[in-house]
């Protein structure tokens, strides 16, 4: 445990008793863990922000092949 649950344990266990007290601390726990895995699987990861930078620079690349290929096709059409 941690100071902050220590805390709230000793506060409690003079309310609600010590084995409610336990049993709640372990409830709230559980439910901080689980939502901070849920938030963790949704940020970007610096990986994936790697990724999306090359996939970006890898289609805007493409982009200018084919626009100078169409430049310089209508360059020489005429």
């Amino acid at each position: 445990m941690v100071v902050s649950e220590i805390q709230l344990y000793e506060m409690l266990k003079t309310k609600i008793g010590e084995r409610e007290a336990e049993a709640f601390i372990e409830i709230l726990e559980k439910k901080v863990d689980r939502k901070f895995e849920e938030l963790k699987t949704v940020l970007a990861t610096k990986d994936d922000i790697t990724k999306s930078k090359l996939d970006m620079v890898k289609w805007m690349v493409g982009f200018w092949v084919a626009q100078m290929a169409a430049i310089i096709g209508l360059y020489f059409s005429h």
